[in-house]
């Protein structure tokens, strides 16, 4: 019997702090036990579809038994398991498509060294065994990854963002189908000039060419601050495309001087992982010498009125409408501050006019 219910209890809760905390406690314990619990599931799983490909690849079943031995193999297992779903025919082939993609390339990569078994795992005899980290990822983003990916390069790529975003398969089908593996890292910059090595090549992970900008929607001959105001008015579709780690911080942010004098660069973000802020020019025309001069002042200012202590220092994207690589390495080899430059594409343009009707016929309604 509980003593003293009038303290204990209160709205039908118990009330008292010692126990609400042991109760926040147990529960969240509760939640780890249980993400533990699907990740050792996955991972057993897992684990068994590839012993499975290993098999469909090392037995070579079809000279044993014939070409009808996978969807017979299936059908046996099926029957064995009828509760299981794990085991249609296109399922048991995706199993012996899994391992070969790895095993195949990583034999190809011992004509190279060991990188591509690094990436991978290492050889058990003659047989590769399923990297650890492949258990954090569900099994259908696996069999997306081997479907689309043409490289073990591309594929653990797009298997370690899957881990660090956890990304759902969708998020992972978009970022595929955007060719985010062929953009990432692709900006042309100065930072190997300018940055501790460590820091460059981090800074350098963190920017893309092209960025993709498909989820916009604008008219024909737009403008800056048209192409400003859109990236804004869909700033969640924008820092999923910038990347992880990205934290809007303003647009046209006043840098202001000691004698009054302010400046208003376009975009300033702040990269959480990096430790710096980044600060963006937009331009919809091709690059142009002296926009490297612009961004080079920005980012100064943001060095003197934003930077703080424990920040790295901030860096420059200029994001253009395209590009000459040539004009660009040149602009940015005299500036003293961390510079890139971008490109962005638009997969739709619509002309003013039709828009402006589709405007006045919904303010219409």
């Amino acid at each position: 019997m509980i003593e003293n219910p009038e303290f204990i209890y209160r709205d039908g809760m118990i009330a008292d702090t010692d126990y609400v905390e042991w109760l926040s406690d147990v529960k969240s314990r509760y939640t780890s036990a249980q993400a533990k619990a699907i990740v050792k599931v996955n991972s057993e799983l897992l684990c068994f579809y590839w012993s499975i490909g290993r098999d469909l690849v090392a037995m070579h079943p079809e000279e044993k038994w014939g070409k009808g031995i996978v969807r017979q193999f299936a059908l046996d297992m099926r029957n064995a398991f009828p509760h299981e779903t794990g085991f249609s025919d296109t399922n048991v082939k995706y199993m012996k498509r899994w391992y070969a993609f790895y095993a195949q390339n990583s034999a190809i990569g011992h004509q190279f060294g060991d990188q591509l078994a690094q990436l991978i795992g290492h050889q058990a005899g003659d047989q590769l065994e399923m990297p650890e980290k492949f258990a954090l990822v569900p099994w259908r983003h696996h069999v997306d990854i081997i479907v689309k990916c043409k490289s073990i390069q591309e594929a653990v790529f797009y298997i370690n963002k899957t881990i660090e975003g956890n990304w759902s398969r969708s998020m992972l089908n978009d970022n595929m189908e955007s060719g985010l593996y062929s953009r990432q890292g692709n900006a042309i910059t100065n930072f190997s000039d300018r940055l501790p090595s460590t820091q460059g090549n981090l800074a350098q992970e963190i920017l893309k060419d092209p960025y993709n900008f498909d989820f916009l929607t604008m008219r024909k001959d737009y403008d800056e601050k048209e192409l400003e105001d859109a990236l804004v008015n869909n700033i969640t579709h924008f820092l999923l495309e910038m990347g992880q780690g990205f934290a809007y911080v303003g647009r046209q942010m006043e840098l202001r001087m000691d004698d009054g004098t302010s400046f208003f660069p376009d975009l300033v973000f702040y990269h959480i992982r990096r430790k710096c802020f980044v600060i963006i020019d937009l331009k919809v025309v091709e690059f142009k010498p002296e926009f490297a001069g612009k961004i080079n002042f920005y980012v100064t200012a943001a060095d003197k009125l934003l930077r703080g202590e424990g920040d790295n220092p901030s860096i420059g994207l200029i994001i253009c409408k395209s590009s000459n690589k040539t004009i660009v390495e040149w602009s940015l080899d005299g500036m003293e501050k961390p510079l890139g430059v971008a490109t962005y594409q638009l997969k739709e343009v619509v002309d003013r006019t039709v828009k402006e009707l589709e405007d006045k016929q919904k303010e219409k309604m």
